[in-house]
């Protein structure tokens, strides 16, 4: 029987429930996630390798469709670009396509203001988004959680062809956004900071939500039409105004490191039937259907049974 390498021991003694909490939850998050952002741009050749090197002991990292193979620092290699046509999205107008790299989380039907961050967990729109009203335009409608893990690829895309109308920044904590920490902190995603962003697809004006979440280990959120930096040590909530056009497949920002965007859909949108929970998708790969979609889709009880029942959880 081969021996364990350090990487695989590293990785075992990590995914341990009670160590990875404590790891990554039980500790000072904003000094931890202030200096990882400090750390991470020093581009001092010995301390850039030695940090990647680490990094590489505790995640699949898989630079093959990066741009470039020399980085300048971590933070470089974090928010790397890729080569052209490495994520083209799907073309269909009918398709509302993933913004980013992921593993699909919880996804189902909004129902009486909320969804669900893992089952048994649902927190209220309200909350995650800063307003009532912007809550109450998803009703009924579909959501989709997309988690990036820290090795994917951290930048996020136009789902469709739209029109940003605002973002507004929330400022909050910084918890870990992996499963473990779901299935232990209610409400997590809205006590994280984030950046709702609210825009309107061109051609059929139906509104569509995208909150990128922030984490620990997450100095700020980047987006790439708006001059200023999502920083979570500015004072929120606050909101922009927009008006910027994106064509599908536009780079939209991207996280500092890995970190969670959850995407709403308003009634009569439908999740694509290759969606599962707990599988990888990439950014520009079919992710729902448009209401004018005529094609074979799920029942939408079996949409909420991967989740659970959102009305059935607030009843708990």
């Amino acid at each position: 029987m081969p021996m364990p390498t350090l990487r695989s021991t590293l990785a075992r003694v990590a995914q341990q429930e009670d160590i990875n909490f404590l790891l990554t939850n039980r500790i000072p998050r904003r000094l931890a996630t202030r200096f990882i952002g400090w750390l991470s741009q020093i581009e001092q050749p010995f301390v850039r390798d030695l940090s990647i090197g680490v990094w590489r002991l505790f995640a699949d990292l898989d630079l093959s469709d990066a741009r470039k193979t020399h980085f300048r620092s971590l933070h470089d290699c974090f928010i790397r670009q890729l080569k052209e046509g490495a994520r083209a999205a799907d073309p269909d107008p009918l398709l509302l396509v993933s913004p980013c790299d992921a593993i699909v989380g919880a996804f189902g039907t909004v129902a009486r203001g909320q969804a669900l961050q893992i089952k048994g967990f649902p927190y209220p729109l309200r909350d995650l988004l800063g307003s009532e009203a912007e809550a109450a335009r998803y009703e009924g409608g579909q959501y989709v959680t997309l988690r990036l893990t820290s090795s994917m690829y951290h930048r996020f895309h136009a789902p469709h062809d739209l029109v940003v109308e605002t973002v507004t920044y929330i400022s909050g904590d910084t918890w870990n956004v992996n499963p473990i920490a779901l299935e232990r902190i209610e409400r997590l995603f809205c006590k994280n900071e984030r950046a709702p962003i609210h825009a309107r697809l061109a051609g059929t004006g139906h509104a569509i939500a995208m909150v990128p979440v922030a984490a620990i280990l997450v100095a700020s959120i980047r987006l790439s039409f708006l001059s200023a930096v999502l920083d979570l040590r500015k004072a929120g909530p606050r909101r922009i105004p927009c008006d910027v056009p994106l064509r599908k497949g536009d780079e939209m920002g991207w996280f500092q490191h890995g970190s969670t965007i959850v995407l709403f859909a308003p009634a009569g949108f439908r999740l694509c039937a290759e969606v599962h929970q707990n599988t990888t998708i990439r950014a520009g790969q079919p992710l729902l259907h448009l209401p004018e979609a005529h094609m074979e889709v799920r029942d939408a009880s079996e949409v909420q049974d991967h989740a659970g029942s959102a009305p059935d959880q607030a009843r708990q």
